[in-house]
This record gives C-alpha cells, structure tokens and sequence, in this order.
C-alpha cells in the first residue's frame, strides 16, 4: 500500500555531508545468507576516547560491517541528527546493510503519535484472476486466484493489552518520506527458549525494496497503547502509558533477498516473500529482561506453509493508521483464507476479508489457536476489504534462522 507519511520533525542539520554516505555497505551482508564481518576499530576511534565503550554505548552488534566508521565524532553525529539526512541517491546506492544505534528518547509519545502507516496496495490489475495453477505439481494452491472475499469488520482487542496472549506491538521506522509505522509481533526462538528478543513483521517495514535501501530507526513497542487511549489522549499520555513494555530497538534485520530485489511501493510486487525478523534489544540498558518476558508471550512460526483447505480460520492482527483509523488502538480481522496469485512464477499468498489500512503491516497471521504464526500483513486494495500475506516457506525459514542463529 502507498505511503502517507508526513515530513519527520527535522533535527540539527548534518555537521559532514559523508556521515550518511559512510553508514552503508554491501549489498549481500542484509540478506538471509550474509557474511559476517569482522570491525575493525579505526586509529581515530582508539585516539580520540580510548575508555568508551563505542558498541555498548549505542547497542551495536559486534559483528559490524566492515565499512562503518568507528570515528565516534561521526557516530555522535548520526545520533544527534545526521540519520535524518536523506540523500535519494545515496539511501538507494549505498544504504544496503542495516544500522540502527540507539538514540534515547527519540521515540517519544508524541512522535510515535504522529507516525502514519507503511502499506502497499494494489488493484485488479495486479491480480492474476485466470492463471493455470500447479505449478507446485499438485495443482491445489499454486497459481490459484479465488473470489474476492467478503469484507469483515475489523474489531478492536479488548484492553488493557497487557492482560491479552497477543504479544503485538507497533514496529516504527524512519523512511525518505518521513516517520512510518507498521505492526509486529514476538515470536519464539528456539535457541532461548522464553527468553525470545525476536520480532516478526513485512519485509516492507524495515526496507524500501528494488534498488533502495534499509529505514532507519527502526523500533518496536510491544502493547503499545494497551489502555486503548485516543490519539488526542496519547497526545499528553507519559511513556509509561504508551510503552509500558519499553521500546526496543532493532540490533539486526534480515528480510527475504527477494522482497530486496523485487519490492515495490505499488502493484504487490515483491509480496510473495514480503517477511522480515527483526533481533531486538531494550532502550533501557538496565533492563535485564528479554522482550518475550515483557511481553508476556511469543507465538510460533510456521513455515510448512499449509494448505488452504487445511486451515480452519487466519486472524490477522494489527495497529490500521489509515482513515477510519488513526492508529491508536489494536484491531483484528478473523477469516477463512482463500488463494492469491499475483505472479504465478512466485508462490500463491493467503488472502481474507478484513477492513484494517495502512500501519497493519507485518502484523501477525494466527491460526485457530492464536499459537501459531502462518503470515504476516502484506498488501491490500485501495477499497481497504481484503489483505493478503505471504504464505512462510523455505525463503522466510532461511530468514528466521539466520537471525536466530546470531541473537
């Protein structure tokens, strides 16, 4: 779905124009089967503040790329304003590995507020309603498009969202277009078990697609708003109010090479593998709890994509921005899911009726049980009565566990 982003509040102007050129790297080190790459600390960074410790101070991962400044004048650049120097052509050639230090309190209640939804839509043209189908050899879900589905109200979750066992939040993000939100969920890692600081949300939350780059800033609040207050209330609502849970910022993310290669603002491009993982880790540093502590839960991905006629019932789950939402509350949306194909070439997705905008994507697809992750929200049409998700496969698995592998 487009974009609707208002400008990011502006923060101090970049001191050196090369801050922003100097965060970006390969291409390949983003996607699911990356390199890691050693850092290597600069001469100026071990002269000019010997005792700071430069990766805990902004929650860096130890495997840096290997082109990133370690100059802490340029890192406290970025931090104080520098991310917010969007230079088109240098975001879609060179900002291709994911960096995200922390910046306390750049999150605040009001800019969360103020955030609007990061979808793609499409139109009856994007849909391939006459395909052949089988190509998977069994001639049941594969390029098979079914009929529209009847719309179904979304309805919004019972608060307080701290007491529910949907661990959802909002996952926000800085864009060229401006401060953008999307949905997200925890899910288990098997490798910590209940202490899971993974989250599940689109591939089009985190990047921007064909020949563009990683967002910036990229965050997640697990129950956000679980009192359910009015965006008018949210307005002058305390931390404690918007993010009981605390906010959790993105350490690592990986989506699928294909959303990479192929990801597109409109016409659904990129959707079959439109899934990302996101490793989190607290604002808070002396918070020792893992985010599926705070969030009381995570589910389970699932990525044996089953049948269609399988599945008893999909319920999406998510924060819509798009008018007649504002994004302040939690919604859902349960259906029977059908078929659709938007590129035969590329695997057949889940669709069901549901009414939520822009801001539900990357929320999560639950089945019957409320256990299980199948999907995630990927694309829907301007008439806002359907969405549809990627059904998890190989591609979304290798994803999972490579994020998994370096939590």
């Amino acid at each position: 779905m487009p974009s609707i982003a208002r400008s990011a509040r502006r923060r101090p102007a970049l001191a050196a124009a090369a801050v922003a050129a100097v965060l970006a790297v390969t291409a390949t080190a983003c996607g699911p089967e990356d390199d890691k790459a050693d850092a290597k600390p600069s001469q100026a960074a071990s002269e000019d503040k010997p005792s700071r410790d430069l990766k805990k101070d902004l929650g860096l991962p130890d495997d840096l790329p290997k082109d990133l400044p370690t100059s802490l004048d340029d890192l406290d650049a970025w931090k104080n304003g520098a991310w917010n120097d969007w230079d088109r052509d240098k975001w879609m050639k060179e900002a291709k590995d994911f960096f995200n230090p922390i910046i306390d309190d750049l999150w605040n209640p009001d800019r969360m507020k103020d955030a609007d939804g990061n979808d793609r839509k499409v139109d009856d043209s994007d849909i391939d309603d006459s395909p052949s189908g089988g190509s998977d050899g069994t001639g049941e879900d594969e390029g098979v498009t079914d009929p529209t589905p009847e719309p179904v109200k979304a309805a919004g979750v019972r608060t307080p969202y701290t007491q529910d066992d949907l661990p959802v939040g909002k996952v926000f993000m800085d864009t060229p277009k401006g401060a953008m939100v999307c949905s997200g969920t925890v899910v288990k890692d098997p490798r910590h078990p209940g202490k899971s600081n993974l989250v599940a949300t689109a591939g089009h939350c985190v990047h921007g697609g064909a020949g563009k780059g990683w967002y910036r800033n990229v965050v997640f609040v697990p129950d956000y708003n679980p009192k359910g207050l009015s965006n008018q209330q949210l307005a002058s609502a305390s931390k404690s109010d918007v993010a009981p849970d605390g906010i959790w910022w993105a350490k690592r993310a990986r989506t699928t090479k294909h959303w990479i290669d192929n990801g597109a603002e409109r016409g659904g491009k990129g959707a079959q593998q439109d899934f990302a993982v996101l490793q989190v880790q607290p604002e808070d540093k002396t918070s020792s709890a893992s985010l599926e502590e705070k969030a009381g839960g995570a589910v389970k991905p699932t990525f044996t994509t089953p049948r269609v006629k399988s599945i008893k019932s999909l319920r999406a789950v998510g924060y819509p921005a798009a008018p007649p939402f504002d994004g302040a509350r939690m919604y859902s949306c349960t259906d029977k899911p059908g078929r659709l194909t938007i590129d035969p070439e590329q695997p057949t997705m889940y669709r069901i009726g549901c009414t939520m905008t822009a801001g539900s994507s990357g929320g999560p697809w639950l089945d019957a049980s409320g256990t299980r992750l199948l999907s995630v929200t990927s694309i829907g049409p301007v008439t806002a009565d359907w969405l549809a998700g990627a059904r998890l496969g190989k591609e979304a698995k290798t994803v999972f566990d490579t994020v998994s592998k370096e939590s």
